[in-house]
């Protein structure tokens, strides 16, 4: 820290207690000076000499006054007048960034100009401010900040604009030409870490991080740095991206919320102030602030209670990048009496403008996805689709746990993601799994239009295997999967690579449980389609029914193709054992000629046949997969009485 001396002679000034300030002379005091609750006996040769106010104001004393003058109102309080007392005196005074702010308002409110007397406590005070302290970095942040108690002296006088000024000037030089101390704690430096690489025994310049600057600036009370960043970004220099992360650091130290401490009532409306300042002073291009940090400063913002117009910023700026995001940081509390664990309706609001940006780019003058990106800046690429739709489908899985949701937000929600960004219903079909288990009481169509938003021919193989398992989700679906499951399993080993569209020939009842295509059953034809009531949701198969479909195999011998019994369709085998406990096997315990259909799934048929068509007493033992492995589809006991199909 820079500091500057004044006079030569000893410092004579002594207390009497916290309201007495005298000059230990042999000369007797012949004027008081008043500031408040302290008194300054002094001499008026050495003040009248070099301050022309004290001059007015001891020539308007009277009689009765007793030479008592007042100075109440001096900026800087009695400490800053002692500093221009001493430098009348010519007693030794130590200016340092700390006072120097107090002892030029008081000098200036006293007219210690050069026109009274030539070097003048005025200008001294000017050529250290000037020579020091606006060429220190440090200097000019701590002058910056004691300066925010002298307004409007310290505004008047510019010093703030000068301070201000020093240091948006250095924040925006080239990092290589740093040259003086700065605070980093956020991130250590290699030499800092013991990594400082060497090249034949010669230490290599450390380089200076692009935000060095960051740190110290959270010092400042929120009026002055809002200014700094100000002219921070109107010199144009600093990227917006290092503006980002100065906002990020500085929001992290200034709001509660974004760390342990709690927010005190008195406090809030303060907390409140920074919050909306920061987001107003967000850069306005795309990716310079961080996708989480975004969403930390709107769940502060909802815990504040900020106005909408700070909210719907973030919002807009939260759907621009909403593919970083993560689960974690989309989980934004429920405002006060509301019902759900979290706010729901404030993520719908992102995701609905994630997606206007995906129609502004669609309606955009290209077809070409690389064209439009450059045309465009807000232009949604594919992959940030499926992202996002990846991002969806694992906040439904977590929100889906919560007992107040409501299965419309639910769909609502899950509706909003379109097909194509969804290329796996893998993690769709989780939360709607996890839901299903956490609202056993939904009646037959609630669950069918919860199950209706997954595609079960883009469930993976484990996804499938675990769905087949699955007494959670109703009959249909069930069927449905182990259809599209068989396909696969049939079209691989063909050699097709894929689903061939070539499927087992099913008899009507049974092809009534698949999905439409084109509004009409699998299968059929136009004129030949049907309806399905909430009945039909759960419907079971005849006995005869059940044994065409018992000959759709998944695994033969030596790999070899063979005739299914119901409609001539060649069905390949896949060799190998089947590992899973509910295959059909004879009764010495090995399989037959192939796996049929997994027994958990017969006995739900058989067993259903019985309950008029409805699932008997689903069991919740099974688990939605995170990721399923083959070893979570080995089969659950189940609380009911199986009935092996052989």
């Amino acid at each position: 820290m820079k500091y500057m001396k004044l006079g030569s002679k000893p410092d004579a000034f002594q207390s009497e207690g916290n309201t007495i300030r005298f000059v230990a002379t042999e000369l007797a005091t012949d004027i008081i000076i008043n500031l408040g609750d302290v008194k300054f006996y002094l001499h008026k040769f050495p003040l009248l000499s070099k301050s022309p106010r004290l001059q007015k104001l001891v020539a308007a004393i009277n009689e009765e006054s007793n030479d008592e003058i007042d100075v109440s109102d001096i900026p800087g309080g009695p400490a800053a007048f002692e500093i221009c007392a001493k430098f009348c005196y010519g007693m030794i005074v130590t200016l340092n960034a700390y006072n120097v702010v107090a002892a030029r308002c008081a000098a200036e409110y006293l007219e210690m100009h050069e026109s009274i007397e030539k070097g003048n406590l005025i200008y001294k005070i000017d050529v250290f401010l000037n020579s020091s302290v606006f060429r220190s970095w440090k200097d000019s942040i701590i002058v910056l900040q004691s300066s925010k108690s002298l307004f409007p002296w310290s505004e008047d006088l510019k010093v703030v604009s000068h301070c201000i000024d020093s240091i948006a000037t250095k924040a925006s030089i080239d990092p290589s030409e740093v040259e003086w101390s700065y605070t980093y704690n956020r991130k250590k430096l290699p030499s800092e870490n013991g990594l400082d690489q060497h090249w034949n025994g010669v230490r290599k310049l450390q380089s200076v991080p692009k935000d060095w600057w960051v740190e110290d600036l959270c010092e400042l009370e929120m009026d002055c740095y809002k200014r700094v960043i100000m002219a921070i970004k109107t010199k144009g220099k600093t990227s917006s991206e290092v503006i980002g992360e100065a906002l990020r650091a500085y929001a992290y130290r200034k709001i509660p919320s974004f760390s342990k401490n709690t927010i005190n009532g008195n406090d809030l409306n303060r907390h409140r102030t920074v919050l909306e300042t920061i987001v107003w002073l967000l850069p306005s291009g795309k990716g310079s602030v961080q996708c989480g940090f975004l969403l930390g400063l709107l769940r502060a913002a909802c815990m504040l209670g900020c106005g909408e117009m700070c909210k719907n910023d973030l919002i807009k700026r939260i759907g621009w990048q909403l593919e970083e995001a993560s689960v974690g940081d989309l989980l934004v509390p429920s405002e006060v009496g509301e019902c759900t664990i979290y706010n729901i309706d404030l993520i719908t609001s992102i995701v609905n403008e994630f997606l206007m940006q995906n129609r502004e780019a669609q309606n955009g003058p290209s077809d070409n996805e690389k064209i439009r990106e450059v045309q465009s800046p807000n232009f949604v690429s594919s992959s940030s689709k499926v992202a996002v739709g990846k991002l969806i489908d694992g906040y439904l899985a977590e929100i889906a746990k919560d007992p107040n949701l409501l299965l419309s937000k639910f769909v609502e929600l899950a509706e909003m993601v379109s097909t194509a960004s969804r290329p796996v219903h893998d993690g769709l079909y989780r939360a709607i799994d996890m839901y299903l288990k956490e609202h056993p009481s939904l009646s037959k169509s609630e669950k069918k239009r919860i199950c209706s938003l997954m595609d079960c021919k883009k469930l993976s193989s484990d996804a499938s295997m675990h769905a087949i398992q699955n007494d959670r989700l109703p009959l249909r679906v069930v069927v449905q999967v182990l259809f599209f499951q068989q396909v696969r399993a049939s079209a691989a080993s063909s050699g097709t690579g894929g689903d061939s569209g070539v499927g087992p020939v099913l008899p009507v009842s049974v092809r009534s449980l698949l999905p439409r295509e084109n509004g009409n059953s699998y299968g059929s034809s136009r004129s030949a389609a049907t309806t399905n009531t909430e009945d039909d949701w759960e419907g079971i198969p005849t006995s005869s029914d059940m044994n065409s479909f018992r000959s759709i195999r998944l695994a033969g011998k030596g790999g070899g193709s063979e005739r299914s019994s119901s409609g001539g369709s060649d069905v390949n085998k896949s060799n190998g054992n089947n590992n899973n406990s509910d295959d059909i096997k004879s009764n010495n315990g090995k399989a037959k000629g192939g796996t049929l259909m997994p027994k958990k799934i017969l006995s739900k048929l058989w067993s259903g046949k019985g309950h008029g068509g409805e699932n008997s007493n689903s069991s919740d033992s099974s688990e939605s997969p995170g990721s399923v492995n083959p070893d979570d589809t080995k089969s659950t006991p189940s609380r009911n009485t199986r009935h092996s199909v052989s």
